[in-house]
């Protein structure tokens, strides 16, 4: 007994490089199912088979979905045509739901199948990139090729983000995008050019050459949004390159802001009665601590979301929390106006002061989850009355074209 995949309507026009058939083959790499199949007949009575149409765009919750739920069948509504785009269902019915999916058969000649649509299915909370989005399917054509390459990058975006990855990157990141598919570039190696552009930015800071540090700091930021979005879009993410990413996010800032200081020359913020001892001690102390709030957030309450996912506030915070973009802002308007010693003592400040707020935060899940017995995320209802006017919901988790 196994579980197969057939296609039908194949089509050849690519998607960020892949066409529908190879996308959905690399989303389902290490499920269950065994091996593609281009014959129905040769199927076995107690095998089943994911049926789907080549020429559509699955959103990947979705092919995961369907490829995990028997008995299904995927429809949608277009006008008073309803089109039948994917069935999982047993061998046996197997050449009736491809008769269905080609429009020759009713789907009333599948018995003891449920009939879904992508907006009666409950995937849309989306925890790895905090937003709430509907599952999309929609049709592949060579004209629709650019839309859909856009519809997929912004699927891949995070909705809860920083103020620079949000507004600032997208665009950019786009094209560049489409230039590492194009040049057949892995996430994993824009990811070892961020990490020489760490380097690089933190021996520049440790030199006083604030200007290059900050040149090689803003790109190494740039980059980071872009290795994530094409691993996304290409589906080519990996243990190691997750980890491999993640590790450097986390351990470098603290470091750029210690060697930033280093490069001032001077034991204390000029004007000031305040070391750079001090400083160290309060931001690294600051940075830990806050990362310490979020981590126990997400193990000991949250569950599927993390702090900036609990209510709309989180959301909002998350905008301007003391991360690495955020700061690095404080630190290129200081350079500007010719005092990077203020620079780290923003830096400093608003790490302190971001971490105080989450602390009150978590003190304040803490008391929810003992009167409620479980915290939910706001995202989870943000397709309900109850946030139809939020601004929250137009700016974190509905679905814009960019």
């Amino acid at each position: 007994m196994g579980l197969f995949i057939y296609f039908s309507h194949k089509c050849p026009v690519k998607i960020w490089g892949l066409t529908s058939e190879e996308r959905i083959e690399k989303v389902l790499k290490g499920t269950d199912i065994q091996r593609i199949t281009e014959n129905l007949d040769s199927l076995h009575d107690n095998d089943s088979v994911l049926i789907l149409r080549g020429d559509y765009l699955f959103d990947d919750r979705l092919i995961k979905y369907l490829a995990t739920t028997p008995n299904i069948v995927l429809h949608l509504e277009n006008g008073p045509q309803k089109s039948v785009v994917a069935a999982n269902i047993p061998a046996s019915l197997a050449l009736q739901a491809l008769a269905v999916i080609e429009k020759k058969a009713d789907i009333g000649t599948l018995p003891g199948v449920q009939v879904q649509t992508p907006a009666t299915i409950s995937i849309a909370f989306q925890e790895k990139l905090r937003k709430f989005e509907l599952p999309f399917v929609l049709p592949i054509t060579a004209a629709g090729k650019q839309d859909l390459e856009s519809r997929l990058f912004d699927w891949s975006y995070k909705g809860i983000t920083d103020l620079v990855t949000k507004w600032a990157w997208p665009c950019p990141a786009k094209w560049v995008v489409r230039c590492c598919v194009h040049l057949h570039i892995k996430p994993n190696h824009v990811t070892l050019i961020g990490l020489l552009l760490v380097i690089s930015a933190g021996i520049c800071f440790a030199r006083g050459q604030y200007g290059w540090g900050l040149l090689a700091g803003w790109l190494m930021t740039f980059l980071d949004t872009v290795d994530g979005k094409l691993a996304r879009v290409t589906v080519t993410s990996s243990k190691f390159g997750h980890y491999f990413d993640h590790l450097i996010d986390i351990i470098h800032p603290p470091i750029w802001y210690i060697l930033w200081g280093l490069g001032l020359g001077s034991d204390q913020i000029s004007g000031m009665n305040i070391s750079l001892t001090t400083l160290f001690y309060s931001m690294m102390i600051g940075y830990i601590i806050g990362r310490l709030i979020e981590g126990s957030f997400n193990w000991f309450l949250g569950g599927s979301f993390g702090i900036f996912c609990w209510q709309p506030i989180d959301a909002y915070f998350r905008l301007i929390t003391a991360r690495r973009n955020p700061n690095m802002i404080f630190l290129t308007i200081s350079f500007l106006a010719g005092r990077p010693d203020l620079g780290l003592l923003a830096v400093t400040f608003w790490t302190v002061t971001t971490t105080i707020f989450l602390l009150g935060r978590l003190t304040l899940a803490w008391r929810a989850r003992l009167r409620t017995g479980s915290l939910r995320s706001w995202l989870s209802e943000a397709n309900t009355p109850k946030y139809e006017q939020s601004l929250a919901v137009r700016l974190f988790a509905r679905h814009s074209s960019k």
